[in-house]
C-alpha cells in the first residue's frame, strides 16, 4: 500500500484540506491501495477540529471530513509513509528540527502555500491545494485527472 502524508503548522486548514481533496480524486477515479492522511508540525491545534472556514471550503465543493482531529508528526509516522508533503519552509525547517537527517520530505508545491489562517483565502487555498493533489494524482497513478 502506498502511503500519502500531508504537512501543515495547526493540521486544521491546509493538510486537512489536502488530505481530503486527494482522497476525493482517488474515489471518484476508482483508484485504491492509497491511505492519505494529515497532521501537524505543532502542538497548538492538537485534538481541534477542521477549522470551520476550511470545512465550509471543501464542503462547497461536496467534501465532507467529520470526525478529522488535528494530531502532531510522530516517528511511526515518518517510518511508514512513503511520501511525506510540507505545504511551506517553516514546515520543512520544523521537521528538520523534530527529524533532524531525514530526507523524505518533500515541498507540497515548488512554492509555499499559503496558510489561509493569516490570509483568509480559503478560495487560493483550494485551488493551490487542488493544483498539488493534480500531481500527486499524476505521480501515484500516471493518470491525469480533471478535477477543480
Amino acid at each position: 500500500m502506498r502511503k500519502v502524508l500531508f504537512v501543515c503548522h495547526g493540521n486544521i486548514c491546509r493538510s486537512p484540506m489536502a488530505e481530503f481533496v486527494l482522497k476525493d480524486m482517488l474515489k471518484k477515479a476508482g483508484v485504491t491501495g492509497v491511505e492519505v492522511a494529515s497532521v501537524a508540525v505543532s502542538t497548538e491545534e492538537l485534538g481541534n477540529p477542521v477549522y470551520p472556514p476550511a470545512r465550509r471550503e471543501l464542503a462547497r465543493h461536496g467534501i465532507g471530513c467529520e470526525g478529522k482531529r488535528s494530531r502532531q508528526i510522530t516517528q511511526k509516522d515518518v517510518d511508514s509513509y512513503g511520501f511525506i508533503y510540507y505545504m511551506d519552509s517553516n514546515n520543512l525547517r520544523w521537521l528538520n528540527r523534530m527529524f533532524p537527517g531525514q530526507t523524505k520530505f518533500m515541498p507540497f508545491l515548488d512554492r509555499n502555500v499559503a496558510d489561509p489562517w493569516y490570509t483568509g483565502d480559503f478560495t487560493q487555498t483550494w485551488a493551490d491545494i487542488c493544483l498539488g493533489c493534480r500531481q500527486i494524482f499524476r505521480e501515484l497513478t500516471g493518470k491525469e485527472i480533471d478535477y477543480e
